[in-house]
Protein backbone atom coordinates (compact mmCIF):
# COMPACT_ATOMS: atom_id res chain seq x y z
CA UNK A 1 0.00 0.00 0.00
CA UNK A 2 1.29 3.15 -1.07
CA UNK A 3 1.96 5.96 1.80
CA UNK A 4 0.23 9.13 1.85
CA UNK A 5 1.12 12.36 2.83
CA UNK A 6 -1.03 15.12 3.46
CA UNK A 7 0.91 18.42 2.47
CA UNK A 8 -0.84 21.59 2.99
CA UNK A 9 -0.32 25.17 2.16
CA UNK A 10 -1.47 28.10 4.01
CA UNK A 11 -2.10 30.89 2.44
CA UNK A 12 -2.73 34.32 4.71
CA UNK A 13 -4.71 36.41 2.15
CA UNK A 14 -5.56 40.08 2.43
CA UNK A 15 -5.64 40.78 -1.01
CA UNK A 16 -7.60 38.76 -3.69
CA UNK A 17 -4.24 38.12 -5.82
CA UNK A 18 -4.27 34.84 -3.97
CA UNK A 19 -6.48 33.51 -6.24
CA UNK A 20 -4.56 34.08 -9.13
CA UNK A 21 -1.14 32.38 -7.24
CA UNK A 22 -3.71 29.25 -6.78
CA UNK A 23 -5.28 29.22 -10.18
CA UNK A 24 -1.96 29.91 -11.95
CA UNK A 25 0.54 28.02 -10.26
CA UNK A 26 -2.09 24.89 -9.09
CA UNK A 27 -0.97 22.63 -12.17
CA UNK A 28 2.95 23.70 -11.48
CA UNK A 29 2.13 22.49 -7.73
CA UNK A 30 0.74 18.68 -8.81
CA UNK A 31 3.28 18.52 -11.59
CA UNK A 32 6.30 18.57 -8.77
CA UNK A 33 5.20 15.65 -7.12
CA UNK A 34 4.76 13.24 -9.95
CA UNK A 35 7.55 11.57 -9.35
CA UNK A 36 7.48 11.19 -5.47
CA UNK A 37 6.83 7.67 -4.18
CA UNK A 38 4.26 8.28 -2.26
CA UNK A 39 0.72 9.67 -2.71
CA UNK A 40 1.05 13.59 -2.06
CA UNK A 41 -2.59 14.96 -1.75
CA UNK A 42 -2.56 18.97 -1.03
CA UNK A 43 -4.84 20.63 1.03
CA UNK A 44 -5.23 24.50 0.05
CA UNK A 45 -5.90 26.68 3.52
CA UNK A 46 -7.10 30.42 2.74
CA UNK A 47 -7.71 32.52 5.75
CA UNK A 48 -8.70 35.90 4.46
CA UNK A 49 -8.59 39.17 6.23
CA UNK A 50 -11.18 41.50 4.76
CA UNK A 51 -10.05 44.49 7.00
CA UNK A 52 -6.59 44.51 5.45
CA UNK A 53 -7.80 46.16 2.24
CA UNK A 54 -11.17 46.33 3.19
CA UNK A 55 -12.01 44.00 0.58
CA UNK A 56 -15.60 42.01 0.08
CA UNK A 57 -15.09 38.53 0.85
CA UNK A 58 -16.65 37.53 -2.44
CA UNK A 59 -13.33 38.50 -4.26
CA UNK A 60 -11.51 35.70 -2.34
CA UNK A 61 -13.64 33.37 -4.03
CA UNK A 62 -12.06 33.12 -7.17
CA UNK A 63 -10.76 30.19 -7.58
CA UNK A 64 -11.61 28.13 -11.04
CA UNK A 65 -13.40 25.01 -11.00
CA UNK A 66 -10.14 23.13 -12.19
CA UNK A 67 -8.67 23.74 -9.16
CA UNK A 68 -10.91 22.08 -7.22
CA UNK A 69 -10.87 18.81 -9.18
CA UNK A 70 -7.52 18.43 -8.17
CA UNK A 71 -6.87 20.10 -4.89
CA UNK A 72 -8.87 20.52 -1.56
CA UNK A 73 -9.67 23.91 -1.11
CA UNK A 74 -10.72 25.05 2.66
CA UNK A 75 -11.33 28.40 3.15
CA UNK A 76 -11.37 29.49 6.85
CA UNK A 77 -13.87 32.39 7.33
CA UNK A 78 -14.74 34.66 10.28
CA UNK A 79 -17.69 32.35 11.05
CA UNK A 80 -15.68 29.52 11.21
CA UNK A 81 -12.64 30.72 13.78
CA UNK A 82 -16.09 32.12 15.57
CA UNK A 83 -17.51 28.59 16.07
CA UNK A 84 -14.39 27.12 16.89
CA UNK A 85 -13.75 29.72 19.76
CA UNK A 86 -17.08 28.75 20.85
CA UNK A 87 -16.76 24.56 20.58
CA UNK A 88 -13.01 25.10 22.25
CA UNK A 89 -14.67 27.31 25.70
CA UNK A 90 -18.32 25.05 25.77
CA UNK A 91 -17.09 21.69 24.73
CA UNK A 92 -13.19 21.73 26.24
CA UNK A 93 -13.69 24.15 29.08
CA UNK A 94 -10.94 26.18 27.62
CA UNK A 95 -10.85 29.73 28.61
CA UNK A 96 -12.11 32.70 26.36
CA UNK A 97 -9.07 34.77 26.97
CA UNK A 98 -6.72 31.62 26.48
CA UNK A 99 -8.37 30.71 22.71
CA UNK A 100 -8.68 34.66 21.96
CA UNK A 101 -4.47 33.73 21.62
CA UNK A 102 -4.77 31.06 19.30
CA UNK A 103 -7.26 31.89 17.23
CA UNK A 104 -8.84 34.23 15.04
CA UNK A 105 -6.62 37.68 12.47
CA UNK A 106 -3.96 39.64 12.91
CA UNK A 107 -0.80 38.00 11.44
CA UNK A 108 0.41 35.34 14.68
CA UNK A 109 -3.44 34.17 15.48
CA UNK A 110 -4.13 34.06 11.80
CA UNK A 111 -1.26 31.78 11.28
CA UNK A 112 -1.97 29.79 14.15
CA UNK A 113 -5.20 29.33 13.18
CA UNK A 114 -4.13 28.06 10.02
CA UNK A 115 -2.28 25.41 11.87
CA UNK A 116 -4.89 24.40 14.30
CA UNK A 117 -7.22 23.70 11.38
CA UNK A 118 -4.31 22.14 9.59
CA UNK A 119 -4.21 19.54 12.43
CA UNK A 120 -7.73 18.96 12.78
CA UNK A 121 -7.38 18.08 9.11
CA UNK A 122 -4.52 15.78 9.98
CA UNK A 123 -2.18 17.39 7.54
CA UNK A 124 1.07 16.33 7.95
CA UNK A 125 3.33 19.05 6.40
CA UNK A 126 2.23 22.66 5.92
CA UNK A 127 3.92 25.30 3.78
CA UNK A 128 3.26 28.71 4.24
CA UNK A 129 2.78 30.97 1.29
CA UNK A 130 1.93 34.76 1.08
CA UNK A 131 -0.07 36.08 -1.51
CA UNK A 132 2.28 38.69 -2.99
CA UNK A 133 5.23 35.74 -3.48
CA UNK A 134 5.37 33.62 -6.92
CA UNK A 135 8.13 30.61 -7.23
CA UNK A 136 10.07 31.92 -9.49
CA UNK A 137 14.06 33.43 -8.78
CA UNK A 138 15.66 36.30 -10.67
CA UNK A 139 19.36 35.65 -11.83
CA UNK A 140 20.96 38.96 -12.51
CA UNK A 141 23.30 37.92 -15.66
CA UNK A 142 27.02 39.53 -16.52
CA UNK A 143 25.45 42.04 -18.92
CA UNK A 144 22.54 42.96 -16.41
CA UNK A 145 19.98 41.09 -17.88
CA UNK A 146 17.53 38.90 -16.05
CA UNK A 147 17.13 35.48 -15.91
CA UNK A 148 14.00 33.51 -14.72
CA UNK A 149 13.50 30.43 -13.17
CA UNK A 150 11.10 28.56 -12.10
CA UNK A 151 11.29 27.00 -8.86
CA UNK A 152 10.28 23.84 -7.55
CA UNK A 153 9.01 25.17 -3.95
CA UNK A 154 7.36 21.99 -2.86
CA UNK A 155 9.35 19.38 -4.16
CA UNK A 156 12.37 20.69 -2.10
CA UNK A 157 10.55 21.60 1.01
CA UNK A 158 8.97 17.59 0.76
CA UNK A 159 12.65 16.77 0.40
CA UNK A 160 13.49 17.72 3.65
CA UNK A 161 11.00 18.04 5.63
CA UNK A 162 10.47 14.54 7.52
CA UNK A 163 14.42 15.11 8.21
CA UNK A 164 13.20 18.92 9.93
CA UNK A 165 10.86 19.99 12.31
CA UNK A 166 10.77 23.61 9.84
CA UNK A 167 12.14 23.93 6.60
CA UNK A 168 12.68 27.48 4.74
CA UNK A 169 13.14 28.45 1.38
CA UNK A 170 14.75 31.90 0.35
CA UNK A 171 13.43 35.13 -0.68
CA UNK A 172 14.27 37.73 -3.87
CA UNK A 173 12.77 40.16 -5.10
CA UNK A 174 11.43 43.62 -3.47
CA UNK A 175 12.38 42.09 0.03
CA UNK A 176 10.63 45.03 2.27
CA UNK A 177 8.64 48.18 1.82
CA UNK A 178 11.54 50.29 2.32
CA UNK A 179 11.54 52.88 -0.81
CA UNK A 180 14.38 53.92 -2.68
CA UNK A 181 15.88 57.20 -1.30
CA UNK A 182 17.16 60.23 -3.17
CA UNK A 183 19.41 61.71 -0.65
CA UNK A 184 19.38 65.81 -1.30
CA UNK A 185 18.80 68.95 1.09
CA UNK A 186 15.66 67.87 2.40
CA UNK A 187 17.63 64.43 3.77
CA UNK A 188 20.78 62.99 3.95
CA UNK A 189 22.30 59.70 3.95
CA UNK A 190 22.78 60.45 8.13
CA UNK A 191 19.23 61.41 8.47
CA UNK A 192 17.53 58.12 6.66
CA UNK A 193 20.58 56.29 8.85
CA UNK A 194 19.01 57.18 12.23
CA UNK A 195 15.66 56.59 10.87
CA UNK A 196 16.56 53.00 9.89
CA UNK A 197 18.30 52.41 13.40
CA UNK A 198 14.97 53.76 15.77
CA UNK A 199 13.02 51.71 13.69
CA UNK A 200 15.61 48.55 12.92
CA UNK A 201 14.58 44.71 13.79
CA UNK A 202 16.28 41.69 13.00
CA UNK A 203 15.27 41.55 9.45
CA UNK A 204 15.44 45.44 9.00
CA UNK A 205 18.48 47.02 9.84
CA UNK A 206 21.06 50.09 8.48
CA UNK A 207 23.69 48.09 7.17
CA UNK A 208 21.30 45.27 5.19
CA UNK A 209 19.27 48.74 3.67
CA UNK A 210 22.44 50.67 2.99
CA UNK A 211 23.62 47.45 0.80
CA UNK A 212 20.08 46.76 -0.47
CA UNK A 213 18.91 50.13 -1.37
CA UNK A 214 21.78 50.86 -4.27
CA UNK A 215 21.37 51.95 -7.54
CA UNK A 216 23.44 49.15 -9.53
CA UNK A 217 20.48 46.94 -7.67
CA UNK A 218 17.58 49.69 -7.69
CA UNK A 219 17.26 47.94 -4.46
CA UNK A 220 16.38 44.62 -5.56
CA UNK A 221 17.60 41.36 -4.25
CA UNK A 222 18.30 38.98 -6.75
CA UNK A 223 18.90 35.04 -6.36
CA UNK A 224 22.05 32.93 -6.15
CA UNK A 225 22.62 31.29 -9.54
CA UNK A 226 24.04 28.35 -7.51
CA UNK A 227 21.26 28.02 -5.29
CA UNK A 228 17.84 28.47 -7.11
CA UNK A 229 19.58 25.82 -10.08
CA UNK A 230 21.84 23.51 -7.99
CA UNK A 231 21.22 24.41 -4.40
CA UNK A 232 22.12 22.14 -1.96
CA UNK A 233 20.27 22.43 1.56
CA UNK A 234 22.08 23.41 4.79
CA UNK A 235 20.87 23.26 8.03
CA UNK A 236 20.76 26.51 10.37
CA UNK A 237 22.14 26.69 13.56
CA UNK A 238 21.12 29.71 16.21
CA UNK A 239 17.86 30.34 15.17
CA UNK A 240 16.30 32.89 17.32
CA UNK A 241 19.79 34.97 18.20
CA UNK A 242 21.72 35.03 15.18
CA UNK A 243 19.29 33.51 12.19
CA UNK A 244 15.75 34.44 11.97
CA UNK A 245 12.58 32.84 9.92
CA UNK A 246 10.50 34.75 7.39
CA UNK A 247 6.77 33.45 7.73
CA UNK A 248 6.12 32.91 4.48
CA UNK A 249 7.89 30.31 2.70
CA UNK A 250 8.32 28.20 5.87
CA UNK A 251 7.04 24.67 5.83
CA UNK A 252 6.19 22.92 8.73
CA UNK A 253 6.45 19.59 10.72
CA UNK A 254 3.26 18.94 12.19
CA UNK A 255 4.26 15.61 12.89
CA UNK A 256 6.83 16.72 15.41
CA UNK A 257 4.31 19.48 17.22
CA UNK A 258 6.40 19.00 20.22
CA UNK A 259 9.20 21.43 18.36
CA UNK A 260 6.89 23.72 17.06
CA UNK A 261 5.80 26.76 18.81
CA UNK A 262 2.85 29.12 18.59
CA UNK A 263 3.59 32.65 16.61
CA UNK A 264 2.73 35.73 18.60
CA UNK A 265 2.86 39.32 18.08
CA UNK A 266 1.86 42.43 20.12
CA UNK A 267 -1.41 44.02 19.02
CA UNK A 268 -1.52 45.27 16.08
CA UNK A 269 1.88 44.85 15.37
CA UNK A 270 4.08 42.61 12.98
CA UNK A 271 6.94 40.25 13.93
CA UNK A 272 5.56 37.15 14.29
CA UNK A 273 7.82 35.01 12.80
CA UNK A 274 10.29 37.00 14.83
CA UNK A 275 8.75 35.71 18.48
CA UNK A 276 8.05 32.43 16.76
CA UNK A 277 12.24 32.15 16.04
CA UNK A 278 12.92 33.23 19.66
CA UNK A 279 11.54 29.53 20.77
CA UNK A 280 13.16 27.44 17.94
CA UNK A 281 16.42 27.22 19.52
CA UNK A 282 15.55 23.64 20.25
CA UNK A 283 14.35 23.02 16.80
CA UNK A 284 16.16 21.29 13.59
CA UNK A 285 15.67 23.67 10.88
CA UNK A 286 16.93 22.80 7.18
CA UNK A 287 17.35 25.85 4.70
CA UNK A 288 16.33 23.97 0.98
CA UNK A 289 17.01 25.15 -2.37
CA UNK A 290 14.10 27.48 -3.18
CA UNK A 291 12.90 30.98 -3.50
CA UNK A 292 9.97 32.99 -3.63
CA UNK A 293 10.08 35.84 -5.64
CA UNK A 294 8.80 38.56 -3.44
CA UNK A 295 6.02 41.11 -5.08
CA UNK A 296 4.76 43.25 -1.73
CA UNK A 297 3.86 46.19 -3.99
CA UNK A 298 2.18 43.63 -6.97
CA UNK A 299 3.89 45.53 -9.48
CA UNK A 300 4.71 42.50 -11.27
CA UNK A 301 1.52 40.36 -11.86
CA UNK A 302 2.61 39.13 -15.05
CA UNK A 303 5.14 36.65 -13.82
CA UNK A 304 1.95 34.72 -12.83
CA UNK A 305 1.54 33.97 -16.80
CA UNK A 306 5.02 33.50 -17.43
CA UNK A 307 5.47 37.30 -18.51
CA UNK A 308 8.61 38.26 -17.07
CA UNK A 309 10.19 41.67 -16.29
CA UNK A 310 13.28 42.44 -18.57
CA UNK A 311 14.15 45.33 -15.99
CA UNK A 312 12.97 45.40 -12.29
CA UNK A 313 12.64 49.21 -11.43
CA UNK A 314 13.48 50.43 -7.93
CA UNK A 315 10.07 51.20 -5.36
CA UNK A 316 10.49 55.15 -5.25
CA UNK A 317 8.75 57.29 -2.50
CA UNK A 318 6.56 59.15 -5.95
CA UNK A 319 5.37 55.80 -6.80
CA UNK A 320 1.54 55.53 -5.71
CA UNK A 321 0.31 54.30 -2.43
CA UNK A 322 4.07 53.88 -1.32
CA UNK A 323 4.38 56.68 1.50
CA UNK A 324 0.95 55.07 3.52
CA UNK A 325 2.66 51.34 2.93
CA UNK A 326 5.97 52.30 4.54
CA UNK A 327 4.68 54.02 7.46
CA UNK A 328 1.93 51.11 7.92
CA UNK A 329 5.19 49.03 7.60
CA UNK A 330 7.32 51.03 10.42
CA UNK A 331 4.45 51.46 12.53
CA UNK A 332 4.27 47.54 12.41
CA UNK A 333 7.86 47.50 13.58
CA UNK A 334 8.25 49.75 16.19
CA UNK A 335 5.20 47.99 17.62
CA UNK A 336 7.23 44.46 18.41
CA UNK A 337 10.71 46.45 19.02
CA UNK A 338 10.22 47.12 22.32
CA UNK A 339 9.01 43.38 22.50
CA UNK A 340 11.86 41.85 21.05
CA UNK A 341 14.31 43.89 22.94
CA UNK A 342 12.93 43.00 26.38
CA UNK A 343 13.49 39.01 25.19
CA UNK A 344 16.83 39.78 23.66
CA UNK A 345 18.61 41.84 25.48
CA UNK A 346 16.51 43.00 28.65
CA UNK A 347 19.71 43.87 30.84
CA UNK A 348 20.77 46.66 27.82
CA UNK A 349 16.21 47.67 27.59
CA UNK A 350 16.17 50.47 28.76
CA UNK A 351 19.55 52.31 27.47
CA UNK A 352 17.83 50.52 23.88
CA UNK A 353 14.90 52.15 23.92
CA UNK A 354 16.39 55.71 24.67
CA UNK A 355 18.49 54.84 21.79
CA UNK A 356 15.56 54.52 19.69
CA UNK A 357 13.85 57.56 20.82
CA UNK A 358 16.81 60.11 20.31
CA UNK A 359 17.32 58.56 16.59
CA UNK A 360 13.52 59.02 15.93
CA UNK A 361 13.69 62.45 17.12
CA UNK A 362 16.38 63.33 15.13
CA UNK A 363 14.88 62.08 11.90
CA UNK A 364 11.47 61.95 11.82
CA UNK A 365 11.47 65.79 11.05
CA UNK A 366 13.36 65.02 7.82
CA UNK A 367 11.12 62.04 6.82
CA UNK A 368 7.82 64.00 7.47
CA UNK A 369 9.45 66.09 3.97
CA UNK A 370 10.13 63.31 2.35
CA UNK A 371 6.79 61.44 3.04
CA UNK A 372 4.94 64.51 2.48
CA UNK A 373 1.57 63.17 2.60
CA UNK A 374 2.48 60.89 6.13
CA UNK A 375 3.35 62.03 9.32
CA UNK A 376 5.81 59.39 11.09
CA UNK A 377 5.13 61.22 14.34
CA UNK A 378 3.36 58.83 15.37
CA UNK A 379 6.37 56.15 16.00
CA UNK A 380 7.09 58.37 18.84
CA UNK A 381 3.75 57.96 20.37
CA UNK A 382 3.28 53.73 19.67
CA UNK A 383 7.14 53.76 21.09
CA UNK A 384 5.96 54.91 24.21
CA UNK A 385 2.80 53.07 24.61
CA UNK A 386 3.99 49.40 23.56
CA UNK A 387 7.29 50.30 25.90
CA UNK A 388 4.81 51.15 28.91
CA UNK A 389 2.77 47.67 27.66
CA UNK A 390 6.25 45.61 27.31
CA UNK A 391 5.70 42.80 30.42
CA UNK A 392 2.00 42.75 29.54
CA UNK A 393 3.24 41.60 25.69
CA UNK A 394 5.61 39.86 27.01
CA UNK A 395 3.24 37.53 29.35
CA UNK A 396 0.96 37.30 26.29
CA UNK A 397 4.02 35.81 24.68
CA UNK A 398 4.24 32.99 27.31
CA UNK A 399 0.73 32.44 27.55
CA UNK A 400 0.01 32.06 24.54
CA UNK A 401 2.74 29.37 24.13
CA UNK A 402 1.28 27.88 27.43
CA UNK A 403 -2.15 27.37 25.64
CA UNK A 404 -0.75 25.97 22.45
CA UNK A 405 0.60 23.29 24.26
CA UNK A 406 -2.42 22.48 25.69
CA UNK A 407 -3.83 22.74 22.02
CA UNK A 408 -1.26 20.43 21.01
CA UNK A 409 -1.66 17.55 23.05
CA UNK A 410 -5.43 17.86 23.30
CA UNK A 411 -5.88 18.77 19.75
CA UNK A 412 -7.35 14.95 18.55
CA UNK A 413 -10.23 15.64 21.10
CA UNK A 414 -11.11 18.90 19.14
Amino acid sequence: MVKKIEFGIGFLAGRPNVCDIINNYYQDIIEQVKDVDKQVNFTIFILYDLDYQSIKREKFYGINSEVYKNIKIKYITPEDIEEEKKILISRHTIDKKDVDLILGHGYARARNSIMYFALKRKIDYLLFWDDDEYPVANIKLDDNSIKWYKQNNILEHLKYIDKADVTEGYRCGNMSPVPYIEYNEEIQEEDFKNYINGISNEAVYWEKIKGKLNKKNNGITFADNEIAINGKAVQVKDIGSKNWLLASGICINLQHLDKIPAFYNPPYARGEDTFFSTLLSNAKVIKVPTYHFHDGFLKYTGILKEKYPKKLEKISVKDTSIEERFLKASIGWIKYKPLLIYITDRKNYRKIIEEVKDNLEKSIPKMNKVFSTCDFSCLLEELEKYDKNVKKHYNEYIRTNEVWNIFKNKIKEF
